[in-house]
């Protein structure tokens, strides 16, 4: 898993307003379950704890998932709070993103 999750924060945390979608979504109480369709990766939330990471590619059009992981919201805020503070991003708070 923590090689899909390095994946994932690299592809996916690498501008601010990248960042600032992906914690919108996860922090937002009016999402109770849903996807957020990021560059390659795809943050599927199954409810308000609770979150499924995995790859999407589309061939022959139809849909294939590769290499899903699951986390909980609070590990996987830590991880993109993390990686993006490494990179210099200013980190968004839950009231910054329910505004």
């Amino acid at each position: 898993m923590q090689d899909i999750l390095r994946d994932f924060l690299k592809v996916e945390i690498t501008d601010q307003e990248y960042y600032d979608g992906l914690i919108r979504f996860i922090y937002s109480g009016n999402i109770r379950c849903g996807e957020y369709e990021c560059n390659e990766f795809v943050v599927k939330k199954m409810d308000f704890l609770n979150y499924i990471v995995f790859a999407e590619y589309v061939i022959d059009e139809k849909r294939e998932i590769h290499n899903s992981f699951s986390l909980s919201k609070s590990e996987l805020l830590k991880a993109i709070n993390n990686y993006a503070k490494k990179q210099g991003f200013i980190i968004r708070s839950f009231d910054w993103a329910n505004e």
